[in-house]
């Protein structure tokens, strides 16, 4: 997508959307910062470099990337459990940033873009509604202000459950009463800058009541000076390299990054025919998350309520994002002292807040609606975000997308082919109530590739409409099959050999150039015959009445 700037009133929009999601933004980061365990500004200027980076590389005109929720939660876990000698959280936070880059990278230099071809709707839709989950949930010890101990979301959530009395009553009110103020505020003002405004409502809330005094928790002193760019100290660079658990949590986050990117830039780009380019994704993400950790920052992906507002304000290129960044400094610098005083319980509101967003309901419905199986899906992969963990979410999910296409495949769709009076070609005997099969011709299509799994399935279908029909000749409509391995053209030739042996001759129709260079080493093709092997269905028929003299 070229850099140069959209018309005058595209422009508009554009700045318009940058500064609505800046008023969301700032107050977003300052809440995963918290979820990633590492100081605000470490948030904020990740959030900026990452907008810069995107704006010179990424192939989506709205998508917003910066810190989000679900690499905020894998960096606090990991940073729970990494323990690297002489470096501090925020430290190991950059160099996690810097190993995700360099995962993405790597991964982009391979070709692996295509990888997010396996990523299906119903696994966004069920992805999106486990961060969800795992965002509200992950909010419990900051919405009630009590002290929980270091365990799984599930199991703080659970601990929280069974003490309700640790709640801390004016921290659960000011918790309470900043989501209501969002979540109506979001029903009458669906595109201002409401997180914004609800935090200053909040703020001001708790400084009139005095209720930092009565262990209301506040943001504090919000240091904003140039960061230190470069590497973490060299001393502990070689424990950075080592750690095995560092390394496979940056593998994770590049995956589950990836995945979001690429899903929420599709999803918001087939509203508008814009042509996400996944390969160009890995490359900004990873020089995003580079330059993120060269900032001394955490790691960063998209955010799909930041893009929801740029689509809803009206953005529609990628000067949305760079509005974002402009208007973000602007607000930083300007209220810097207010963001101080921001209480922790509105900041959770604030994650609880945008992640009731990203759960899409009346897409659940739809799904429903159009097949079990995937609805199926869906809900695994809600399920396996919460119960197992992001990324073991999704590969449970993409593994059950897998097995349904292949048990799809495995017992396709079949069809006895016959005429139609006054309908050209032939074509499937149950849709037609008029087909009829012609005499001793039995046209079989098989739709789906002939491989390893429904091998098997093919020559039980074949024998069973060959014991039916009792043909002279047994022709393969081919033209849905597609691909044929090894085992598909084993089955052919048992299924020739059985016809041979019956006395009946196995015709191809509609045999496809690929299909023939797969089958030419068998021999298959040359103990058929060229004779047996038509290009089309009508010149079969002809060749059938001619071999056997029907009319």
């Amino acid at each position: 997508m070229p850099l140069g700037p959209p018309p005058h009133g595209a422009l508009r929009g554009d700045v318009v959307a940058g500064i609505t999601v800046a008023a969301y933004l700032v107050p977003q980061v300052l809440a995963y910062s918290g979820l990633a365990r590492v100081p605000p500004a470490a948030g904020l200027w990740a959030a900026f470099v990452a907008l810069a980076v995107y704006f010179l590389l990424g192939s989506s005109p709205q998508l917003s990337v910066g810190p989000e929720s679900t690499t905020a939660l894998m960096t606090g876990a990991a940073l729970a459990t990494l323990a690297i000698p002489g470096a501090s959280a925020q430290d190991t936070a950059a160099v996690l940033a810097l190993a995700v880059g360099a995962v993405c990278l790597l991964a982009w230099a391979g070709g692996l873009g295509f990888l997010a071809d396996l990523l299906s709707k119903p696994v966004l839709v069920g992805y999106m509604a486990g961060i969800a989950g795992l965002m509200v949930l992950s909010q419990a010890a900051r919405a009630s202000g009590t002290d929980v101990p270091d365990a799984s979301v599930l199991a703080q959530t659970w601990w929280l459950v069974q003490h309700p009395a640790q709640a801390h009553g004016p921290t659960v009110l000011v918790f309470a009463g900043t989501l209501v103020l969002l979540l109506l505020g979001a029903r009458l003002w669906p595109t201002g800058p409401v997180p914004l405004l609800g935090m200053l409502l909040a703020t001001l809330a708790v400084a009139a009541a005095g209720l930092s005094d009565d262990g209301v928790a506040v943001v504090g002193t919000l240091p904003f000076a140039l960061p230190s760019i470069g590497l973490p100290p060299v001393s502990s660079l070689g424990s950075y390299v080592g750690s095995w658990a560092l390394l496979t949590t940056a593998l994770a986050i590049a995956v589950v990054g990836f995945t979001d990117n690429v899903l929420t830039a599709r999803a918001f780009g087939d509203r508008h025919g814009d042509r996400v380019d996944a390969r160009r994704e890995l490359l900004a993400l990873g020089a995003a998350n580079v330059a993120a950790g060269m900032v001394h920052g955490f790691p960063v992906s998209s955010s799909g309520s930041r893009t929801a507002i740029v689509d809803a304000v009206g953005g529609r290129s990628r000067w949305a994002g760079l509005s974002t960044l402009g208007a973000a400094l602007v607000l930083v610098l300007a209220l810097r002292p207010v963001l101080a005083r921001f209480p922790d319980a509105a900041l959770a509101g604030v994650v609880v807040y945008a992640g009731l967003r990203l759960i899409d309901v009346a897409e659940f419905v739809r799904i429903a609606r159009y097949r079990r199986t995937e609805l199926a899906i869906a809900l695994a992969t809600t399920a396996g975000v919460l119960a197992l963990g992001v990324l073991e979410g999704v590969l449970v999910a993409i593994s059950l997308s897998l097995v349904d296409v292949i048990g799809r495949v495995a017992r396709p769709h079949d069809a006895i082919e016959g005429l139609v009076p006054d309908l050209a070609g032939m074509h499937d005997v149950d849709d037609h109530a008029g087909a009829v099969v012609v005499p001793g011709l039995l046209v079989y299509r098989y739709d789906a590739p002939l491989f390893f799994a429904n091998a098997d399935n093919f020559l039980t279908r074949v024998r069973e409409a060959v014991a039916a029909y009792g043909p002279q000749w047994v022709l393969l409509n081919t033209e849905a099959i597609g691909e044929v391995d090894f085992t598909g053209a084993v089955a052919l030739e048992t299924l020739r050999a059985e016809l041979e042996a019956e006395g009946v001759v196995l015709a191809l129709a509609r045999l496809k150039q690929d299909q023939r260079d797969a089958l030419e080493p068998s021999g298959l093709l040359d103990r058929i015959g060229a004779e047996h092997i038509f290009p089309t269905l009508p010149t079969a028929l002809e060749g059938y009445r001619a071999a056997t003299g029907q009319p």
